[in-house]
């Protein structure tokens, strides 16, 4: 069985986009677009890796489905309207794993669901790209089995690029999933990561610059 996903939104175009995009990414889905649907099939299904609860939802809203939630230990993602900071605050005091606010790019979603899988340890991983691997559970990095250090946000950009390998990822997509940042004249921050990144691993020909876009992670198919 793979990774099982629960979507739980009322606007039917948002819940179906979401949706497309997790089962495209390899994820088994679930999706509902009532609360209290959610909580009476909780009682005989509640096998899920993951939970991403839109705030304002008919029936039960998300804050009172977070428990029931929490009680079968399905970490949450809340999904907010922009401006809502009370609801940001009050779901992560309340136990919510992370929150992202609509309207949202899905390469950050993706991201931002990847990181709490890993979180729970329900995605550990060896991820192999040419002689360098991944050790996702243990956040090692080796090369040529020689481990290589890499600081906390250079490990989560090259794990977005070997997740997304041979897609153009822009600098704004590469800041607002890892770093949250709506960003303007930022880009000197992934730049300089991605600098250090390709000299540590030697891959200057691996992380191709795409002028005026961001880069992209070549790997021969």
């Amino acid at each position: 069985m793979g990774v099982h996903i629960l979507v739980i939104e009322d606007e039917e175009a948002i819940n179906d986009l979401i949706c497309m995009n997790l089962e495209v990414t390899g994820y088994q889905v679930t999706s509902f677009f009532d609360g209290e649907e959610v909580s009476k099939s909780l009682r005989t299904n509640h096998s899920y890796d993951c939970a991403l609860v839109d705030v304002m939802l008919p029936g039960k809203d998300g804050f009172a489905l977070l428990p029931e939630l929490k009680n079968y230990k399905i970490p949450v993602i809340f999904l907010t309207a922009r401006g809502e900071v009370q609801n940001k605050v009050r779901g992560l005091k309340e136990g919510a794993e992370d929150y992202i606010v609509k309207p949202f790019e899905m390469l950050e979603l993706l991201v931002r669901i990847e990181k709490v899988l890993e979180r729970n340890g329900k995605n550990n991983q060896l991820i192999q790209i040419y002689d360098v691997e991944i050790d996702t559970e243990k956040r090692i990095v080796t090369k040529a089995g020689k481990e290589v250090y890499l600081k906390p946000m250079e490990y989560e950009c090259l794990l977005m690029f070997a997740r997304h390998k041979n897609k153009a990822l822009t600098r704004g997509q590469i800041l607002g999933a890892l770093w949250g940042m709506e960003f303007e004249g930022e880009t000197r921050t992934v730049d300089a990561h991605v600098g250090r990144i390709r000299k540590k691993l030697d891959w200057g020909n691996v992380i191709k610059t795409i002028p005026t876009i961001g880069y992209r992670l070549e790997v021969d198919q």
